[in-house]
């Protein structure tokens, strides 16, 4: 019998400084409703789901930064979506900011989860590529300080058996990383979770603007296709505190096809049955990487071109 998965992508529109965490719950459970309407098992959230994409502004008071954190999950406003999920019998997957007490200080870190049926956290991941800047920089029209606000993690890429299946994490700038997907795929990931706040402008490469959306649904069916998985991308979209960002949530098969995607920058549910079998036909042919990869020759073959890897 097919393996299904019903996944829910639940695309949130702007979510302002002004909006609480009971605001936004609000939000999230309607999403968790409509997709039991649906028939999902499983329901994906964005990253930093609980509040606006802080990292655009420079703060210097460390309390107003680590208001945006959550000390705890579930916390005592999150509470209320993991008590309704596990009512309705339905896992998801939640990005958020995490404070994380680590070898005698706080870590701060953009963190998601993936939770099963029963409200029980499967599995946690911290975000790897961090994009953007560490200082202030004036110039740009918002800032985006991921560098300066979240600390890299010590662990990279794991993958969690849930829902029937392999099931891994990424968020937002690790979906434009090949290694991303692959580093999951060797581990056996079947499918893919990741969320993401994109602004449509880069202040660095304002030439890429027009771009952002393709740029979006290209690494994701390209990590989706070459790495025989499949791939639910959700977005925070719409213009946010001035800035627009992109929607374009997609849940992507293993053949890089897109079966599921949202039309609007606003609250949006995706929804799709994904057959977790359908990995194999892929990935027992065109990418068996036991047959068919050879990682043991990249080097060599560089060095005979005189290719210089990067320091």
């Amino acid at each position: 019998m097919p393996r299904i998965v019903t996944v829910g992508a639940a695309q949130m529109g702007p979510i302002d400084r002004k909006h609480s965490r009971a605001d936004v719950m609000e939000r999230l459970i309607a999403h968790l409703r409509e997709a039991k309407r649906m028939g999902c098992d499983l329901v994906v959230y964005p990253e930093l789901t609980l509040t606006t994409f802080f990292p655009r502004w420079y703060m210097t008071d460390q309390r107003e930064i680590d208001s945006f954190f959550e000390r705890e999950m579930p916390g005592p406003e999150t509470a209320k979506l993991f008590a309704e999920a596990k009512r309705l019998g339905l896992g998801f997957c939640l990005g958020y900011a995490e404070l994380a007490p680590e070898d005698g200080r706080m870590a701060h870190y953009n963190a998601s989860i993936l939770v099963d049926r029963d409200g029980r956290i499967l599995g946690k991941y911290r975000k790897v590529h961090l994009p953007g800047h560490a200082e202030h920089e004036p110039w740009r029209r918002f800032q985006h300080l991921e560098k300066r606000y979240f600390d890299v993690p010590k662990e990279g890429f794991g993958v969690w058996r849930a829902f029937g299946g392999v099931f891994g994490m990424c968020i937002c700038n690790d979906r434009r990383w090949p290694e991303t997907y692959r580093v999951m795929a060797l581990q056996g990931a079947e499918m893919i979770l990741l969320g993401y706040n994109t602004p449509v402008h880069n202040p660095p490469a304002p030439d890429h603007d027009d771009l952002a959306l393709y740029h979006n649904r290209l690494v994701m069916q390209a990590g989706a296709y070459q790495n025989a998985c499949w791939v639910v991308g959700v977005a925070k979209a719409g213009p946010e505190e001035g800035v627009p960002m992109i929607g374009g949530s997609q849940i992507v098969a293993p053949s890089g096809v897109t079966v599921a995607a949202t039309r609007s920058d606003g609250d949006e549910l995706a929804v799709a049955a994904c057959d977790l079998d359908a990995c194999a036909s892929y990935r027992n042919t065109t990418f068996n990487f036991g047959l068919h990869r050879q990682p043991q020759h990249y080097g060599l073959i560089a060095s005979r071109k005189g290719i210089v890897p990067p320091s």
